[in-house]
């Protein structure tokens, strides 16, 4: 009878699951088809920043703004920037978001290791990245000063070290 009982109520609970997951995606996929649109009765959501769309765009609309032609066509198809230190000639490639965003590259284009560095205050994406370029080809050495660093995963799995 326990058993039955059991049974009955994992079955309704896997059922419950399934069709939350599916509200969940269908919600998702509408909200993506319109990215820019806030319903102003979610205004007092907490957690919802009311008007963060709209700021979004003008952060990247500005960020656009300070890329040269060949930075804006990398960020358009990579959704990432590289820039070069005015004091070490090194490149760095800065991609979409706000922190942890910033990797120093070797020779061959390839990230050696991370570097995180954002202005204060909380500021949208574009903003952030614009302030990390024009520090990185400005002031190199006092951008990275204040950095934290962090290693890179080079993508190498199962690869023996040297002891």
């Amino acid at each position: 009878m326990f058993r039955l009982l059991l049974r009955n109520a994992k079955e309704r609970l896997r059922l419950f699951l399934s069709e939350c997951g599916r509200r969940a995606r269908v919600l998702r996929d509408s909200l993506r088809q319109q990215p820019d649109r806030i319903d102003p009765s979610l205004r007092f959501v907490r957690g919802l920043h009311y008007g963060y769309w709209e700021r979004e765009a003008r952060g990247l609309k500005l960020l656009k703004e300070w890329l040269s032609p060949e930075q804006s066509a990398q960020y358009a198809a990579k959704s990432y920037f590289e820039v070069t230190g005015c004091h070490s000639g090194k490149r760095y490639r800065i991609s979409h978001g706000t922190a942890m965003n910033i990797h120093e590259l070797d020779g061959a284009g390839r990230p050696r290791f991370g570097w995180c560095f954002t202005p204060k205050g909380y500021l949208v994406a574009g903003d952030v990245m614009l302030a990390q370029k024009i520090a990185l080809e400005t002031d190199e050495r006092a951008a990275l000063a204040v950095a934290n660093k962090f290693p890179v995963p080079t993508g190498r799995r199962n690869t023996v070290l040297d002891c």
